[in-house]
């Protein structure tokens, strides 16, 4: 599989560390109820088809991207900067 990297272009998924869905969204607060956390830390999602995806460029310019990848055919629809996504999205976590 490729991915394309905003900056650096098309590169192997190898150079690309994968950390998980990009939708879950941090509780706000540190002592929110434990159902909040419980549901951050374990709850996921097994989607078939489109699904949003938190990548890190980790051995080419160390930059996180949102990947947008059909998980039937792993077809990659999208890609794009996280912290570009984190400002048109308020659903978009960015460690």
């Amino acid at each position: 599989m490729r991915l394309t990297c905003p900056y650096c272009g098309s590169r192997g998924n190898d150079e690309f560390v994968y950390l998980g869905s990009a939708d879950p969204v941090r509780p706000s607060h540190h002592d929110a109820p434990a159902e909040q956390w419980t549901a951050y830390v374990y709850e996921r999602t097994n989607p078939a088809g489109a699904h949003r995806e938190l990548w890190h460029h980790s051995f080419g310019c160390r930059s996180w991207l949102i990947v947008t990848r059909d998980t039937r055919t792993h077809e990659v629809l999208k890609t794009e900067p996280a912290r570009d996504a984190a400002h048109t999205s308020s659903e978009v976590a960015v460690p």
